[in-house]
């Protein structure tokens, strides 16, 4: 018997390369300085362009942050009203404390509110955004 020969394809099948991805480093040109492809890099619109994504940036960065405290001080409103009513403790619903089933099942319709306002909130941003950006 021979040896068994590698087919030509299995030669080929190699897995490519494994590249590495990394952040820019301190100090390099910021993503928003580098010239676009195709594009012009000292063009006027470069720099409006970059104020407006870091102000778009800076405001979604805004509403969440002023959506999670929100959320996190109803949720502490929530549990510290539970705590402050103890006939919720000795009320029972199908043989689980009421106060539990508050916590467990109530805090849902808060985070849902909660979030698609949010989303209300950042979808108007976007918007907002692109029609600033859009050329007329």
């Amino acid at each position: 018997m021979s040896e068994r020969q590698p087919d030509e394809h299995e030669a080929t099948d190699a897995p490519p390369p494994r590249v590495r991805v990394t952040a820019p480093r301190p100090g390099s040109a910021a993503a928003s300085d580098r010239p676009i492809a195709g594009g012009h890099a000292d063009a006027p619109t470069s720099d409006i362009a970059g104020v407006y994504v870091r102000s778009l940036i800076r405001s979604q960065l805004r509403i969440a942050i002023v959506f999670a405290v929100g959320f996190a001080s109803a949720t502490a409103l929530f549990v510290l009203a539970i705590a402050l009513v103890p006939e919720l403790d000795v009320t029972f619903v199908f043989g689980v404390p009421l106060s539990w089933l508050l916590l467990g099942v109530g805090v849902y319709p808060l985070a849902i509110t909660v979030g698609a306002l949010y989303l209300r909130a950042a979808t108007r941003n976007e918007s907002r955004y692109r029609s600033l950006t859009e050329e007329e």
